[in-house]
């Protein structure tokens, strides 16, 4: 950081209630004149064909907002972010529900889409969810499994 510029904000959280997208944009730039963009990911539940009454994720507390903080840190030093925060949603989600938020700042447009994608690439493939539907039929579907494009997209970002 140069003198005089603000130290880049980390926001992780694993939470039961819903967010405010608008307010968590108003935290990473309130009175910062040195951002130039902002890119934003809501990641929202699927009714997967009106078959789907929620989405009930579970997580390790403590482990995953560990994890999520690492990868965080990383895309802050990685891209120069100005900003990022991550929200991670747990408990069951209902169709249409808000599930995931990413935001990434920074000085220009390109670092900011490159942070956010960053780390929701890495959100997809190692943060410890685990995903179970649960059906209007009633009772339970299958626990969801990690999809081969997720790996696929995390691995440009491995440097070489």
């Amino acid at each position: 950081m140069t003198a005089g510029t603000p130290e880049p904000v980390v926001n992780v959280r694993i939470q039961t209630q819903d967010f405010d997208i608008s307010s968590e944009i108003d935290a990473l730039t309130r009175d910062r004149a040195d951002i130039g963009a902002v890119v934003s990911f809501t990641g929202l539940c699927r009714d997967e064909g009106g078959r789907l009454s929620a989405l009930e994720l579970e997580h390790y507390p403590g482990m995953a907002e560990r994890a999520i903080r690492t990868i965080a840190d990383e895309a802050v030093k990685r891209f120069a972010l100005t900003g990022i925060t991550a929200i991670h949603r747990h408990g069951a989600i209902p169709p249409g529900g808000n599930i995931v938020l990413v935001v990434a700042t920074a000085p220009h447009r390109q670092a900011a889409f490159d942070g956010a994608s960053f780390l929701m690439d890495y959100l997809k493939t190692d943060a410890p969810f685990w995903k179970k539907e649960h059906l209007k039929a009633g009772g339970t579907g299958e626990w969801v499994s990690a999809k081969d494009a997720d790996d696929k997209a995390k691995a440009r970002w491995r440097r070489t």
